[in-house]
């Protein structure tokens, strides 16, 4: 009994890091694809999150984004518009690029503990929301701007894309995750 529970644990570890590297690397390649409209580009980096989210919990999924932010630290371009470095976080986005980490803990937890999609889907929009305001706020300490300027520049352009990114994370997610196990 013993001997297939030592030999079950190993594959299981092994799944989940897996997982959570394969997880990051999907990251890898949809966050780099960025529309341009300004200084902030619409990315699909949240929807890589969303899905990490859906796929692994809150736990991995916020683990496999911070190993794409290292690896972007690290200088390769794995960031919006194929960028990477130190350089790219102390620039106008930084702020978002860490509100990602807050916003993958709050819609995550939502996501593990209510099953109900309306609830996952205000669960997304509260750590959506989180991430704009870290974002907006290093946004106008960065680029000197104000609040209500930066909302305009940072945040009201995207409401419309980042809904869909989160409606297509709740219907693609839970059916990916089902073929995968």
């Amino acid at each position: 009994m013993n001997q297939t529970n030592t030999v079950s644990a190993p594959r299981t570890k092994t799944y989940e890091i897996t997982m959570t590297a394969l997880m990051a690397a999907v990251t890898c390649i949809l966050a780099p694809l960025s529309i341009p409209i300004g200084p902030v580009p619409i990315s699909f980096t949240n929807l890589a999150i969303y899905l990490s989210l859906y796929l692994l919990g809150w736990k991995k999924g916020t683990i496999s984004y911070l190993i794409y932010l290292l690896l972007g630290l690290v200088g390769l371009p794995v960031f919006s518009g194929f960028t990477g470095g130190p350089a790219k976080l102390a620039g106008p986005t930084g702020g978002y690029i860490i509100g990602f980490i807050v916003m993958a803990v709050i819609a995550g937890l939502v996501i593990d503990n209510c099953h109900k999609p309306l609830i996952q889907l205000v669960g997304m929009i509260a750590g959506t929301i989180v991430c704009y305001l870290f974002g907006t706020v290093w946004f106008c300490i960065v680029a000197d701007s104000t609040f209500k300027a930066a909302l305009g520049i940072c945040v009201i352009p995207f409401i419309p894309a980042d809904l869909i990114k989160m409606i297509i994370a709740m219907i693609i997610g839970p059916m990916i995750k089902k073929r995968i196990r």
